[in-house]
C-alpha cells in the first residue's frame, strides 16, 4: 500500500465510525418515533402496517410455496409407503388363496378319480390295492407304466388293474415296493374277450396306438360299430366281465377297439388279486383257444 492510500483511509476510517454510529442512532431515533405514530395516530399507524404487509405478502407467498410442495411430497410419500405396504401384503394373500386353491383342486380331482374307481365293484372274493401311477417307463415300442405298490402290499405279476371305467392292463413285473404295469396298448399285449351282446369269444392286441385289434373271431361272427368288449376269463390270467372298450370301426383291414381307459390320464388305480394263478404270456399272432389245447 502506497502513501497516497494510507493517506485515504486514515481520513475515510473517522468518517466510517461516524456513519455506523449515526445509523445506529437513527434506527434508535426511528424505533422511538414509530412508536409515538403508534400511541398518536393509531390509525396511521395501522395503515402503513397495512401498506408494510401488503408489500412483503408477494414475497412471503414465494418463499412459502416450496415450504408447503414439501409438506406435500412427505404426505404422499407416506400415502405410497403406505398403499405399498398394503399391496405387498395383499399381494402375500393371494398367493397363499392360490395355493390353497391348487391343492383344493388337486383334492377334488383325486376324490373325483376315487368316485370313478368305486364305479367298479368287483366280485366279493377279490382283494384290491389303490395305487398311483408314478412313471412312464413305456417308449416308441413299449406301453408300460409304474405304480407305487408292490409284493409288500400282496400286488402280485398277472393280476387286473382296473379304473372305474374298465381295464387298464395287467401286472407285469413286481418289485417290493413298486410294479410295472402293461397297458392293453403295447404290442405285446393279449387280452381273451368277448363281445357282450353276441358273447363271440376273441382276443383283443395291442397296436401301440390309441386303438386296439380285435383278432380271432369265428369267420362269421357279427360286429358292429359301438358293440362292448369285456374279458372273459379264458385262460385264467383275467377275471370275467372287466370291460375292455367299445368297437370303433369295422372294415376290411379289420375291427378297432377304442379301449374305455385313457392310459395318459391315469393317476390311481386299482389292482384286482383274485387270486387266478393261469397267467398265460401271449405273444403275437397266437390263438389262447389253441395254447388252451396244448
Amino acid at each position: 500500500m502506497n502513501d497516497h492510500e494510507r493517506s485515504i483511509t486514515r481520513v475515510a476510517a473517522p468518517v466510517r465510525t461516524f456513519a455506523q454510529r449515526f445509523a445506529y442512532i437513527g434506527l434508535i431515533v426511528a424505533a422511538a418515533m414509530l412508536m409515538l405514530v403508534g400511541k398518536m395516530e393509531p390509525a396511521a399507524f395501522e395503515r402503513a402496517r397495512a401498506q408494510v404487509t401488503d408489500a412483503v405478502a408477494p414475497i412471503l407467498d414465494v418463499v412459502s410455496r416450496p415450504m408447503d410442495a414439501i409438506h406435500d411430497m412427505i404426505g404422499e410419500g407416506k400415502t405410497l409407503l403406505t398403499l405399498r405396504a398394503e399391496n405387498t401384503k395383499l399381494q402375500a394373500e393371494r398367493n397363499r388363496l392360490l395355493q390353497w386353491q391348487g391343492v383344493a383342486r388337486k383334492l377334488e380331482a383325486e376324490n373325483k378319480v376315487f368316485r370313478e374307481l368305486l364305479n367298479f365293484v368287483p366280485a366279493s372274493d377279490a382283494d384290491t390295492v389303490s395305487a398311483r401311477v408314478i412313471g412312464d417307463a413305456g417308449g416308441a415300442f413299449a406301453r408300460t407304466l409304474i405304480l407305487n405298490a408292490g409284493a409288500r402290499v400282496g400286488v402280485r405279476k398277472g393280476q387286473a388293474v382296473i379304473t372305474g371305467a374298465g381295464l387298464v392292463g395287467r401286472v407285469q413285473e413286481v418289485g417290493l415296493r413298486s410294479s410295472r404295469l402293461l397297458l392293453l396298448a403295447d404290442l405285446n399285449s393279449r387280452v381273451p374277450v368277448l363281445i357282450e351282446s353276441s358273447r363271440i369269444r376273441g382276443v383283443v392286441a395291442g397296436t401301440n396306438g390309441e386303438t386296439l385289434r380285435l383278432l380271432h373271431l369265428p369267420p362269421d361272427a357279427l360286429v358292429e360299430p359301438g358293440d362292448r368288449i369285456v374279458t372273459s376269463g379264458h385262460g385264467g390270467a383275467l377275471p370275467a366281465g372287466l370291460p375292455v372298450g367299445i368297437v370303433a370301426a369295422v372294415s376290411e383291414s379289420g375291427i378297432e377297439v377304442r379301449p374305455f381307459v385313457d392310459p395318459t390320464r391315469l393317476e390311481i388305480v386299482r389292482v384286482l388279486d383274485y387270486g387266478l394263478d393261469g397267467i398265460l404270456e401271449f405273444k403275437a399272432g397266437n390263438d389262447p383257444d389253441k395254447t388252451r389245447s396244448r
